[in-house]
């Protein structure tokens, strides 16, 4: 009787068919969109957005965040003109605030349709295996929020990326929107600041320094923190060895 009332399994391309979706609108969006959402539209729009952010100030912030977690969801180009734009229209703060919730609720989602596609699965058949790939799998586990707050610090780590690994390996959804939210705070707060400056950028006719986030008095203190989340890490390898 339990086998005629279960459930049955869904097919695979139906499980896959989410990050399916997600990687064609990426690529279409990478050819068609590539030249659209950049500076140059937002400084030359920027008299209208700025109009009708003064007119409806709440509706504005809802379709902001609406179009910015569309856009980091589907892996679209213009991420960091969004960040951007988000200091432009409301300053560093709320900006901040809207950026951070706009990309952690983005970047869950394609954690979602990854971890329904493939993620479950490959978690499953590693925590099932023997050997090295099970020894990959436990240190991971073992350090899953070192690991998650490291690749959301570093700023060599590509967004996408870090969105995807955790779907693979099994991370909880709730950790990765904790370590996430929190992980992308600094460089929210460092683009948001550029955005929000945007206005004398463009009255001088200059285009913004997105390289500030490598200057030393930006770089070192999210430096500091990732050492700061390696730091338990680094502990229980130490602990390991003098057992």
């Amino acid at each position: 009787m339990s086998d005629m009332t279960s459930t049955p399994a869904r097919p695979a391309w139906l499980r896959r068919l989410p990050i399916l979706v997600i990687g064609a609108v990426a690529v279409i969006g990478a050819v068609l969109l590539r030249d659209v959402l950049t500076f140059e539209a937002l400084r030359d729009n920027r008299e209208a957005l700025l109009a009708f952010r003064d007119d409806h100030y709440v509706l504005t912030a809802l379709i902001f965040i609406a179009l910015y977690t569309t856009l980091v969801a589907f892996s679209l180009p213009g991420a960091t003109v969004s960040t951007l734009t988000g200091g432009f229209l409301f300053a560093t703060f709320p900006g901040t605030l809207f950026n951070m919730l706009a990309a952690t609720t983005g970047a869950t989602l394609i954690f979602l349709a990854a971890r329904a596609g493939l993620g479950a699965r490959l978690a499953a058949r590693m925590e099932a295996s023997e050997g090295r790939i099970r020894r990959i799998k436990d240190g991971i586990d073992a350090n899953q929020w070192s690991m998650l707050f490291l690749i959301r610090l570093v700023p060599a780590v590509p967004f996408f990326v870090a969105n995807l690994l955790p779907a693979l390996v099994g991370v909880p959804l709730w950790r990765f929107v904790v370590t996430t939210f929190l992980g992308i705070i600094p460089g929210a707060i460092v683009y948001t600041s550029v955005g929000a400056g945007l206005g004398e950028v463009f009255e001088s006719g200059e285009t913004p320094d997105l390289g500030l986030i490598f200057e030393p008095q930006i770089l070192l203190p999210i430096l500091g923190l990732c050492a700061l989340a390696l730091l338990p890490v680094v502990i229980k390898a130490i602990r390991g060895k003098t057992v």
